[in-house]
């Protein structure tokens, strides 16, 4: 399929609706990403409103849906922290209430979880290493995940005081 239009010629409701099942076939996206998506192929806001309030009644568009996923994904494949994923859902305009109801599903302990079977396997691979090159090593991964250092210096503890003795 091919949309060409000029710069000056708007997209009419139908090629705006394509273009939106387009960009929704390979992953799900909130409300103002594929807003962003249509205004940049030239669909006027008014039409691209129409588009995503009909692709809301069909079921394809729901951004607590998208908030929800998004984030089990994240934790699951990018071991990312409740803090990271809430960034993420606000950069792609995502409600906070949406993302507060999201994020009601990671509680602390999940996350302390996550955190520390990240730290136990980079732990694992750097152990022989002096213990301010452990320190860093670990500390480091954690807050590229998005986990605080409060978090992080507690699992280090847990990690290096029970390996220790």
């Amino acid at each position: 399929m091919s949309i060409s239009k000029t710069d000056s010629e708007a997209l009419t409701y139908s090629d705006a609706m394509n273009v939106a099942l387009y960009a929704l076939a390979p992953r799900a996206r909130s409300r103002a990403e594929l807003h962003t998506h249509l205004i940049k192929r030239n669909a006027q806001a008014e039409v691209a409103d129409a588009v995503l309030d009909q692709l809301e009644l069909e079921g394809l568009l729901n951004d607590l849906e998208f908030a929800q996923l998004w984030s089990e994904s994240r934790q699951r494949q990018k071991k990312m922290s409740k803090r990271l994923i809430i960034q993420e859902l606000r950069v792609k305009g995502v409600a906070q209430d949406i993302i507060d109801e999201a994020m009601e599903e990671i509680d602390d302990e999940s996350e302390y979880k996550l955190a520390y079977a990240l730290a136990e396997r980079k732990y694992r691979s750097c152990s022989h290493l002096e213990p301010e090159k452990i320190y860093s090593r670990i500390s480091g991964a954690l807050s590229r995940k998005g986990f605080s250092g409060g978090l992080t210096s507690r699992i280090i503890r847990e990690l290096t005081g029970t390996e220790s003795q």
